[in-house]
């Protein structure tokens, strides 16, 4: 299958996932930041405070903001994945020092998946003092940094499919004449 136009496809959708589940954390994780902010501000130990103009507290600013720095991150990750998957399926040369930056960017990929399991947006309601804003996010909220997780483990088959394709045409070209 991965030799088809089929498999070819299916690797590219599952390279561009990365991006698209990165991006899917970070709508949830600010859907999540929203409604623990809706519940800080209508609780009973809310005593008043700034609110920015995007209607978030100083704990859903710094609650939004872990989310998308790690966000971020993960996302760039995951561009650097799909470019490297495109650059795979050439059947040229130089394929080694791509896959030994693929393999290294494994680590920023699990860096930013830990980050996430973690979950700084619920840590963050002890140092503000604000249960309510912990009580308020929903229960799904946890579950999201699995989403991260899922990026990378698609963007491996992906890459897999990738390399494979790239092998295969690098082994159907005639030689070089001399």
């Amino acid at each position: 299958m991965a030799g088809s136009g089929r498999g070819r496809l299916v690797g590219l959708v599952l390279l561009a996932m990365g991006p698209v589940l990165v991006a899917a954390y970070a709508g949830a994780g600010h859907a999540a930041v929203r409604a623990g902010v809706r519940a800080q501000v209508t609780g009973r130990g809310w005593q008043g405070g700034r609110i920015d103009a995007g209607g978030l507290t100083s704990l859903g600013v710094d609650a939004w903001r872990l989310t998308w720095w790690t966000a971020a991150f993960a996302g760039l990750v995951a561009l650097a994945y799909l470019v490297i998957g495109a650059l795979l399926r050439r059947g040229r040369r130089g394929r080694t020092p791509l896959l030994v930056i693929a393999g290294l960017l494994i680590a920023p990929y699990a860096l930013s998946f830990l980050v996430a399991l973690i979950n700084p947006v619920a840590l963050l309601a002890r140092p503000y003092q604000s249960p309510d804003f912990a009580a308020g996010l929903p229960p799904w909220q946890p579950a999201t940094a699995f989403l991260l997780l899922a990026a990378g483990l698609v963007q491996a088959v992906g890459l897999v499919l990738a390399a494979v394709a790239g092998r295969r045409a690098a082994l159907s070209e005639p030689p070089p004449r001399s």
